[in-house]
């Protein structure tokens, strides 16, 4: 088979993502309650953190995402982006960094389940969340179970993800809802106090980069461009109504913890269920807890779902340009889904849970390690996102859909903000025992990950130069 065949043929993967499907995959994406009470546990002042990143880094992002989907509306998202704008190595290293993320982050949402679950089991059943036999059981059997479905396709996993929004939402109506008739019958846990920077604030500056973490999303759909119907009418709206929905629900949820239970009394775990629980007891709704717990299970394997799916396409793109082996670069012959990334995928985040546990980490403290470092590595490709966005500014390339002053403000602020979220997540959360192992893994893992991304680029970014060379020896 000639090389001209073979570039006239890709695989080709299926339109089957509208508009809506793209708003219930940002919210199911963005607004994650998991992260929510990890956040909330360091009080009042993580208000003001979420409304500075909202305003300087969740807005540039969303400029960022429709200004690049419109100029490179391609499947790859983060990694064609970066490609195009700052060369190969680049792309490949802030494609590679998104999807070993996913591989960290879906554990800790794997584990959020284990704690949100065991309130479905009915009373008396809490202290399995920190049982570790339980949570890694649950976690890799819910693990293995959303790999398959997306496996299955896109057709399929969209309505788990769906579903996962659609519980998101209610999810977050009855928590704020509850919040609300708190506040009315019986005040607030809050002062103004509470929103003042507390004496040790090394645990909240960690705060800061897990909220930046929280916002990212947007891009995911931009990842699954080759499989949005009419991506340059779809996208646009999308990207608006995702965001403004997902910003308010941050802060309205933060806000009802913080006024339900407090910030001393948070579990980052079971946090959500438990602030639910405490609520309806007050006003008389206890038998809402189950059916509660139950829904936001249906949220969060929603959640593990959208990002596994969508972080597959990554090592999908690279596989075709050969940057990674080329196997990875197939599809299903019957699903059309990029289904061995996606089992690559379930393999090393199945292999980091059970290390961690091996290791005698508790739950609530393997969870906080592991989603301190997937923030890192998630935030590397939106330095790659803004940093296009001031290119444009400076160059004042007039092809895309905002204007000079526009594109150059949110990049830079987008850039600065990410830069901070990175750096202050060093810093130790309250829930980690030793601050020495801590900073030797979050350092440890993230050269290792950045080294792994250049080997693997620079051995088969040779196998890709020699194999391009014998191919047109062939065709010539």
């Amino acid at each position: 088979m000639s090389i001209t065949t073979e570039i006239a043929n890709p695989p080709h993967l299926k339109r089957v993502l509208g508009r809506w499907d793209l708003v219930l995959l940002f919210v199911v994406a963005v607004f994650n309650l998991n992260v929510v009470p990890s956040i909330a546990a360091n009080g009042g002042v993580t208000i003001w953190l979420w409304i500075i990143s909202i305003l300087l880094f969740f807005w540039p992002q969303g400029i960022a995402v429709i200004e690049l989907s419109h100029r490179y509306p391609g499947e790859g998202g983060v990694y064609l982006w970066a490609k195009e704008e700052f060369g190969d190595f680049n792309g490949f290293l802030s494609g590679w960094c998104y999807w070993t993320n996913q591989m960290l982050y879906v554990p800790p949402v794997m584990l959020y389940f284990v704690g949100v679950s065991v309130y479905v089991l009915g009373p008396g059943h809490e202290w399995l969340a920190e049982n570790k036999a339980f949570a890694l059981v649950t976690s890799l059997a819910l693990l293995a179970l959303i790999t398959a479905l997306n496996i299955a396709g896109l057709g399929v996993g969209k309505w788990i993800n769906n579903v996962g929004a659609i519980g998101t939402g209610i999810a977050a109506a009855v928590l704020v809802g509850l919040g609300i008739m708190i506040w009315m019958r019986f005040g607030a846990h809050l002062s103004a106090a509470d929103f003042r920077m507390p004496a040790d604030y090394r645990s909240v500056l960690n705060s800061f980069g897990v909220i930046c973490f929280g916002l990212v999303g947007l891009e995911l759909a931009s990842v699954m461009g080759d499989e949005i119907r009419d991506p340059s009418r779809t996208m646009p709206g999308a990207v608006a109504w995702g965001g403004v929905i997902s910003g308010v629900l941050y802060i309205a949820t933060t806000l009802t913890l913080l006024v339900a239970v407090g910030k001393n009394d948070i579990s980052i775990l079971q946090g959500i269920v438990q602030a639910v629980g405490h609520m309806a007891q007050r006003v008389g709704v206890a038998g809402i807890t189950i059916p509660f717990a139950l829904m936001l299970c249906f949220a969060i394997a929603g959640i593990g779902s959208a990002w596994t799916g969508g972080a597959a396409r990554i090592p999908f793109v690279a596989g075709l340009d050969s940057y990674m082996p080329s196997w990875m670069g197939k599809i299903h012959p019957k699903y059309a889904t990029p289904h061995a990334a996606l089992i690559v995928q379930f393999v090393v985040s199945a292999v980091l849970v059970v290390i961690n546990f091996a290791g005698g980490i508790h739950v609530q403290e393997t969870f906080q390690r592991l989603l301190s470092l997937a923030v890192v590595l998630q935030l590397v490709p939106f330095l790659y996102m803004f940093a296009a966005l001031v290119k444009f500014g400076w160059m004042n390339d007039a092809s895309g859909r905002y204007g000079r002053g526009t594109l150059f403000a949110a990049g830079l602020c987008g850039f600065i903000t990410t830069c901070a979220g990175i750096a202050l997540v060093f810093f130790p959360a309250q829930q980690i025992t030793s601050v020495f192992w801590y900073e030797a893994w979050m350092i440890g893992m993230t050269v290792f990950a950045i080294a792994l991304a250049a080997f693997f680029f620079f051995v088969y970014g040779r196998r890709k130069a020699t194999n391009t060379r014998v191919r047109v020896g062939a065709v010539l």
